[in-house]
């Protein structure tokens, strides 16, 4: 792995554990194990272009896995429950679920530029549009799916923070059994 991956790989756990302002460079450079003069030679811009790299590479690894799940299965309902089920194996298995969102990150935002801001705004585009097609080919019409995406999205990324906060899987599950069923009577 190249030194530039390195410090992405490293740094998005150290985020994802600790948020943007829990990490300071220091901690970076040590967990990295390089130079302050290697850290800014591939983010000569510090800390925050850091981040807006870490947020790239997060939001590729979350949209391909929910693409993956929702070319899997035939409908959003299905989909859906599949994708959730998974997240809340995640968080028995590791305690945890940020590898699974930003939310952590976002909550920081009113701090961060507006870089970081459409960054993040463009993850979440992304997988509304996953879940908007797929909808679509469920037979919703565009401006219903479309509502519908942002539901779910909305519903998916609160319920994974009520689970970091309740340090439980509950959340999801309701969110799991619920958000499938409602699909159906939309």
């Amino acid at each position: 792995m190249d030194t530039k991956s390195l410090i992405i790989d490293i740094t998005t756990t150290l985020f994802q554990q600790k948020g943007y302002k829990g990490v300071g460079l220091n901690e970076i450079l040590k967990v990295c194990n390089i130079s302050k003069g290697s850290f800014y030679h591939h983010f000569p811009n510090g800390k925050e272009e850091a981040l807006i790299a870490c947020l790239q590479s997060m939001s590729e690894a979350i949209t391909s896995d929910i693409e993956d799940i929702f070319n899997r299965y035939p409908t959003t309902e299905e989909a859906t429950k599949k994708m959730i089920e998974k997240v809340i194996g995640i968080f028995e298995r590791e305690g945890t679920i940020t590898s699974c969102t930003i939310s952590s990150i976002v909550s920081e935002m009113e701090s961060l530029s507006d870089q970081v801001r459409h960054t993040c705004s463009d993850l979440y585009i992304k997988m509304q549009r996953i879940y908007s097609a797929k909808l679509a080919a469920d037979g919703f019409s565009k401006e219903t799916a479309n509502s519908i995406a942002v539901m779910m999205n909305a519903s998916i990324e609160g319920a994974i923070m009520l689970c970091l906060t309740q340090n439980s899987s509950e959340p999801l599950t309701v969110i799991s059994n619920l958000l499938p069923k409602l699909l159906k009577k939309v």
